[in-house]
């Protein structure tokens, strides 16, 4: 193998290595947290589906589910429900996003950090 091939996939590696532990953005930045107790942001459509989207997440990963959740709201009348499930040293993050007539338009799933090293 050439020297300039051989740096080729060293770079090519470090760069994959970068990009898939690099923590992904938050895509509920700029949305206001709001209380589960409000019903604006916590109505029985939201909760029985983000309840039953959990009951359907892997095994896996729900083995580990501790009832991280929060709820949001992004002020145009959209709500969000944020999910955190730890899995194997990670935060795995799951943003449901709800339009204004409380159905779901998106799911988001992503790292939200290690909690250990």
């Amino acid at each position: 193998m050439s020297i300039t091939r051989y740096i080729s996939c060293v770079l090519l590696a470090a760069l994959v290595w970068t990009i898939g532990c690099a923590r992904t953005a938050n895509p509920l930045a700029g949305w206001k947290p709001c209380s589960s107790d409000d019903p604006v942001c916590s109505n029985q459509t939201i909760k029985d589906d983000y309840q039953d989207y959990i009951q359907k997440l892997p095994p896996k990963e729900k083995v580990f589910f501790q009832g991280g959740i929060s709820f949001y709201e992004d002020g145009a009348g959209r709500h969000a429900v944020k999910i955190e499930t730890p899995y194997y040293g990670v935060w795995r993050e799951h943003a449901l996003i709800y339009d204004k007539d409380d159905r779901r338009i998106k799911v988001i799933t992503y790292s939200g950090g290690k909690y250990r090293s």
